[in-house]
């Protein structure tokens, strides 16, 4: 007979973003583990259809590990927060705090763009 393996232990914070554009979603999540030590495991409820996509993108840059869908019947997805996480800016929190949107900047090589989008 063998015994059942030990229930994982639940998320110590969960982060309720239903009907939440992602935006929102990451300003809520950013505030709710503000004072959350590292190795803290957070649960993300998210409706928005993106979330798949920029919840890990958030992650790596700020150097969170995304730890990837929960199964279950709602939209659920897992990280773990670091010791050193590099900061947002407090009104867009897809931009690091010293160098701006990582996600913005052109590749090596290519012309960085203008806001009429013609390359200079």
């Amino acid at each position: 007979m063998s015994t059942p393996p030990p229930p994982r232990p639940g998320p110590a914070i969960t982060v309720d973003g239903t009907g939440l554009l992602c935006v929102t979603l990451l300003l809520r999540l950013r505030a709710a583990i503000q004072d959350a030590g590292a190795g803290t495991l957070v649960h993300v409820v998210a409706t928005d259809p993106a979330a798949p996509l920029d919840l890990p993108a958030w992650c790596h840059m700020t150097g969170h590990h995304y730890l990837g869908p929960v199964l279950g019947e709602r939209p659920v997805y897992a990280l773990r927060l670091t010791a050193h996480p590099r900061t947002t800016r407090p009104d867009r929190p897809w931009h690091t705090a010293d160098h701006g949107s990582m996600l913005s900047q052109p590749p090596p090589g290519e012309p960085a763009l203008r806001r009429d989008n013609q390359a200079r």
